[in-house]
């Protein structure tokens, strides 16, 4: 045709700094040499797990569309938060340990007189693009700028609504620490954190920062962030010990056995932080009934009766220690309505 050239083949489409980046080299190398690394991705604890919807993508619309759903999944009004405020962050915990709940999975742990930040997102939009995605029910808290120093940044995996572009930016400017799963290491670094203040872990791994012992643990998830998913990033939960309290910060996962067994290795635990929300809208009658549910994400999000039987694994069995439920009333990721999984924890 007249007029028309080929692009040349060193010329590729513009990709938003968002995406974050490929991991490559040296860390593309350990990545291969994990043991939870085969057949070119990280694998899931308890064989594959499905991260699309069950059922027919005809129903998956209908159900998601559905004006009376819409409804239920945002609020009528301006959700209530409680206003934080720079004296209640100045006053140091009395116990020692205290968590301030960011909203979604953002959580600032205070624990043995060091500050550990999971999960940040302050962002108004869990999405690559400032004008589209699931954008905030309320603000945040707090600003970041006035949480103060935080000694380390904890990421779980690298979905946008756990890892925020904007807030890493943020928090690069600081001196803090970043603890994050192996891979997702080259997000950061393309965002300006320098590779000095990384810390990447494979599961089972550990670093220290001052005091504590942080441990990357398995969790039942997945992983990706631009158009072409390699897979190459691990997802985690987390373990944060010092000399008197310990917590555990699950991440996304689905319900598996290897919570009894993280529980019998770092537990018990003085506090835990589960994910609740975006599970299926499909409920069986009984509620409170733990096993995998049928509908969307049963193998890598929690329903709220799974959260707490995660809770009491992660304790040996036995009632004990405080369980803070997250991942829910943030933003809007699952046709169950706004309030739904906090009402049934």
């Amino acid at each position: 045709m007249a007029g028309f050239r080929s692009p040349s083949p060193g010329l590729r489409t513009p990709r938003p700094a968002a995406f974050g980046a490929d991991p490559s080299g040296e860390r593309m190398a350990r990545i291969r040499r994990s043991p939870h690394f085969s057949d070119g991705v990280f694998q899931n604890p308890g064989g594959t797990a499905r991260t699309r919807p069950s059922g027919s993508a005809r129903e998956f619309a209908r159900v998601y569309f559905d004006r009376e759903s819409r409804l239920r999944r945002a609020p009528r009004g301006p959700v209530p938060v409680h206003a934080t405020t720079l004296a209640d962050l100045a006053r140091p915990p009395a116990t020692g340990l205290r968590l301030t709940w960011m909203g979604h999975s953002s959580v600032l742990a205070e624990i043995d007189g060091q500050r550990v930040l999971f999960d940040p997102v302050w962002g108004e939009r869990c999405s690559p693009f400032p004008f589209a995605g699931p954008k905030r029910l309320h603000p945040a808290p707090v600003p970041l700028a006035a949480l103060g120093p935080v000694d380390v940044v904890v990421i779980s995996h690298d979905h946008y609504d756990h890892l925020d572009m904007p807030t890493i930016k943020a928090l690069a400017g600081t001196d803090t620490l970043f603890a994050v799963p192996l891979g997702v290491g080259a997000h950061l670094e393309h965002w300006g954190v320098p590779a000095g203040r990384l810390r990447e872990l494979d599961w089972h791994e550990s670093t220290r920062v001052g005091g504590l012992t942080l441990t990357a643990t398995p969790a039942r998830h997945f992983c990706g962030r631009g158009l072409r998913n390699t897979q190459h990033t691990l997802w985690a939960s987390w373990v944060v010990a010092g000399d008197e309290h310990r917590v555990y910060h699950s991440g996304d996962t689905g319900y598996f056995d290897g919570f009894r067994d993280i529980g019998a290795a770092h537990g018990p635990f003085d506090a835990t932080m589960i994910q609740i929300g975006a599970y299926s809208h499909f409920w069986p009658k009984n509620h409170t009934d733990y096993t995998p549910l049928p509908g969307m994400w049963p193998d890598i999000h929690m329903t709220p009766a799974e959260g707490v039987q995660t809770h009491l694994d992660l304790q040996g069995g036995a009632p004990g220690g405080v369980l803070l439920p997250i991942h829910w009333g943030t933003f809007n990721l699952a046709p169950h309505a706004w309030a739904e999984p906090g009402e049934w924890t």
